[in-house]
């Protein structure tokens, strides 16, 4: 597909998120771009032979990355520079057990992820991407999966069927939000007729899935992956939305997208690192470790071994500063900038904002604030942010809810706790957790600013600054 002209920036965003539709993709191809700059890959079980001025990364279960660079005069006790993101939205994903039937139709069952507003998926041409386990010939494997066609879709009753549907719209999300795969025809009944009885003629070993999902869908991943049926043992499969990632506006202006939350940030933060890797300031880069981390399962409370809840990160400050007391100095001179997606003032909802604290889209980085610690930006990490987008000649807007509305949250709070100086950012988007959001194309470059900045010099705003 040719994309419109607009920023270069945001070209390659739309790049990015196009051939990411789930988190393991967007870790896939983060560690493409990383290596294309030089980033070796090491690996958590194995011992680190680092070296300063070296690059690295390491991913945990394909769903989470942690890249760094380490300064030329790098030793223990340095502190970390550090841009945290997610690369998990809200989506939909196939059940273990998915088979589903009903008057004709081939359907599967789906479990909701995440808070998303499910009504936008609806009448959308759908897809499936993932993993697949298969046999391999020194055992099993996991593949990538990214089905390209349209292949599902939820369709809505017609009006003429419900004649409130304009005043009053609901839907039970069990009963009435199931995706149709397909039409139940006598080829695929005899499909599903020869494998039933190839399965009865044998014991089926527990490792079999083939009872579980509809044969007509086992056969269509083992054909995207160029191997027999029975070579699939397990998959995590998600919906996505084929449409792809656009630029729109009358001059370009936006970015109409499915997944802005959070690849948004992730691809700048892998950016940012990545070139300011290849650039002749590396060379010659003192001061702090330079990292990103691509956490997975924010939007479900980052519990799990691949969220920001896990111990990614002090792993990651433990393995470079193995000494007690060295790790307490290290974590004292780090800096973390938590980027995720803010709400943009919207046009229609202006009621929606505190009239002083409401960014706007090609507005620049807005930083988040809450008294409640919903966000974890005070005057100090925030005066420090502040300085960073400066250098840049960059411009900052402000964001805090209103008095009578809930605040969100991300993963800056949780990461803060390890005792790491933290501030929230955000680049301001509408339509939040929908299927399709829209971004600002031109806010693309002022992220990837910041953080270079951040990579740049953040040990030299520091340093001027006294506190404690």
């Amino acid at each position: 597909m040719m994309l419109p002209s607009g920023p270069e920036a945001a070209t390659r965003l739309l790049n990015f998120i196009n051939a990411s539709p789930t988190p393991l993709h967007a870790v896939h191809n983060a560690a493409l771009r990383l290596e294309r700059a030089g980033f070796l890959k090491i690996k958590e079980k194995d011992e680190w032979e680092l070296q300063a001025g070296g690059k690295y990364y390491f991913t945990r279960n394909q769903s989470a990355l942690l890249a760094f660079t380490l300064p030329q005069k790098w030793q223990p006790g340095t502190g970390l520079s550090i841009v945290a993101t997610h690369i998990d939205s809200p989506n939909l994903r196939v059940r273990p057990v998915s088979k589903r039937e009903n008057v004709g139709y081939l359907q599967i069952g789906v479990e909701t992820y995440g808070g998303g507003i499910w009504h936008t998926w609806l009448d959308r041409d759908l897809s499936l991407a993932g993993r697949v386990v298969l046999k391999h010939k020194d055992g099993f494997t996991s593949k990538l999966i990214k089905i390209e066609k349209p292949l599902l879709r939820i369709p809505t009753l017609a009006i003429h069927l419900d004649r409130n549907v304009n005043q009053s719209f609901s839907f039970n999300k069990e009963t009435e939000f199931v995706p149709i795969l397909g039409l139940i025809e006598a080829q695929l009944n005899a499909t599903a007729n020869n494998s039933e009885k190839s399965q009865n003629a044998t014991a089926i070993p527990a490792s079999s899935i083939q009872a579980n999902h509809h044969s007509s869908l086992l056969a269509l991943l083992a054909s995207e992956l160029s191997v027999a049926p029975e070579e699939v043992h397990d998959f995590e499969l998600q919906l996505y939305d084929t449409q792809p990632s656009v630029l729109g506006g009358l001059k370009d202006e936006f970015i109409f997208s499915p997944r802005l939350d959070n690849q948004y940030s992730s691809f700048c933060a892998v950016e940012s690192l990545a070139s300011h890797a290849n650039s002749q300031a590396f060379s010659t880069q003192e001061g702090n470790v330079n990292a990103i981390a691509l956490f997975n399962h924010e939007e479900i409370g980052s519990l799990s071994t691949s969220g920001a809840k896990s111990n990614l990160i002090p792993t990651l400050i433990e393995r470079l500063s193995p000494n007690p007391a060295a790790r307490g100095q290290s974590i004292a001179r780090s800096f973390l900038v938590s980027s995720d997606v803010t709400h943009a003032i919207h046009p229609n909802y202006t009621n929606k904002h505190e009239s002083n604290h409401a960014p706007k889209i090609n507005g620049g980085v807005a930083i988040k604030t809450n008294a409640a610690q919903s966000y974890a930006s005070d005057s100090i990490t925030s005066f420090l942010l502040k300085q960073l987008i400066e250098r840049k000649g960059g411009k900052v807007q402000n964001y805090e809810v209103r008095n009578d509305m809930v605040c969100g949250s991300t993963v800056g709070p949780m990461l803060s706790s390890l005792g790491l100086r933290t501030v929230d950012v955000g680049c301001p988007i509408l339509s939040m957790h929908s299927i399709r959001e829209t971004g600002g194309a031109h806010d693309v470059q002022a992220l990837i600013d910041l953080f270079t900045s951040l990579f740049e010099g953040f040990s030299g705003v520091d340093e001027v600054l006294r506190v404690d």
